[in-house]
């Protein structure tokens, strides 16, 4: 019988049990490189989230008539086609963030966690749990980008956000907004999620098997 818990274990799954950038390791590379305030996070979270929605919801809605020789490269021309829209939208209304961003709003295409979302999930699945899994895994993605941007920004200039948020005699450390920064707060931060992951998994009762004696 099918859990009624079936679409929340799903958007869970994103959140925290396979998050893309801790767990899954997927998007590194905007994670280390546009993090270092925690508005590009949420910017680039805001794209990203735009383009996995609508791209696992049009692939899903089109599985059953996607040609599977040639699914990667729907997935792609999908995938671009609404990177475009996220890429235009950005640049007209805050040209300063997509300056920023710089190649990155259009990196997405080849963003690993979008691309294997179609193949792995919305390709094979109904658009209603397509969509699910994409906004579970799209937020996961976002949370992500916005911690490490949020304490790089913190220790690097002070702010959050842009607002001040130390004290008046703090001391940036400018490393934390340089490339070792990103680094170091991405090394710490996936040291604290595994240990929360062992701690976890450590308190889970352990069920063993309880057949009966003679059972088949």
């Amino acid at each position: 019988m099918k859990r009624p818990t079936d679409l929340h274990d799903t958007f869970r799954r994103g959140l925290w049990r396979d998050n893309p950038v801790f767990i899954a390791l997927l998007g590194l590379c905007p994670a280390l490189a546009v993090t270092n305030s925690a508005i590009n996070g949420v910017a680039l979270g805001a794209a990203t989230t735009f383009v996995l929605l609508t791209a696992s919801t049009l692939v899903s809605s089109f599985r059953k008539v996607i040609p599977k020789q040639v699914r990667i490269t729907t997935f792609i021309i999908i995938i671009a086609t609404f990177v475009t829209v996220a890429d235009l939208v950005l640049a007209a209304m805050a040209p300063a963030i997509h300056a920023e961003l710089g190649a990155f709003i259009p990196l997405i295409v080849c963003n690993c966690l979008i691309l294997g979302r179609q193949e792995a999930f919305a390709f094979r699945k109904p658009v209603k749990p397509a969509v699910v899994d994409a906004a579970g895994m799209s937020i996961g993605f976002t949370v992500a980008l916005v911690m490490i941007g949020g304490i790089r920004e913190i220790l690097g200039s002070g702010t959050l956000f842009g607002v001040i948020v130390m004290p008046a005699g703090f001391e940036p450390w400018i490393i934390m907004i340089l490339p070792p920064g990103g680094f170091f707060t991405i090394a710490l931060l996936l040291a604290l999620m595994a240990h929360l992951k062992a701690r976890r998994e450590a308190r889970l009762p352990r069920h063993e098997d309880s057949e009966p004696e003679g059972a088949v």
